[in-house]
């Protein structure tokens, strides 16, 4: 993992562009810090893009939220978002693989960048300076990230035919 956010991406046209944001309300202070700080840098970069912001109950709920908006909006990018704070038990460890698993696989079967933000931490200091500080911002780095995919999947399907439905079962 990075100690440092990765630099600003270029500035590009999205003017008939959405992207869609789906974040946990669970450990609901990390949660909104990733969320303000991914919308105020998206702000920055893509502001001409429309962006949908779907908050869920938790990080577990992400995946599903999600695949309703890529079947639903089709959305160029989706960003999840969500603080899982680890305790006593592997409930923590779970839902974290699960959700990585359900992520990775949705943007594989539509063909769209899915940004995972959705951070397993060992305690609340941990998410406090990922979540609300400067230099580990991970809500900044969710940004930056989606904003350099949308410009790189602009650059690859100039003709308009890279994103597909997903593959039937």
């Amino acid at each position: 993992m990075s100690l440092a956010l990765p630099p600003k991406p270029r500035i590009f046209n999205t003017k008939h562009n959405k992207l869609a944001i789906v974040a946990s309300k669970y450990n609901e202070v990390y949660s909104d810090g990733l969320v303000d700080n991914a919308i105020e840098e998206l702000s920055d970069h893509l502001p001409q893009a429309r962006v949908d912001l779907v908050r869920v109950p938790g990080a577990f709920e992400i995946p599903v939220a999600i695949k309703a908006l890529l079947d639903l909006e089709q959305p160029i990018c989706a960003i999840a978002l969500g603080v899982i704070i680890r305790g006593e038990t592997a409930h923590a460890d779970l839902v974290a693989r699960s959700v990585t698993d359900a992520l990775q696989q949705l943007a594989l079967d539509y063909t769209t960048p899915v940004i995972h933000e959705v951070l397993l931490v060992e305690d609340e200091a941990q998410a406090h300076v990922r979540c609300l500080g400067d230099e580990l911002n991970r809500g900044i780095e969710a940004a930056r990230a989606a904003t350099s995919m949308v410009e790189i999947f602009s650059e690859l399907d100039r003709g308009g035919s890279l994103r597909t439905q997903p593959r039937d079962a």
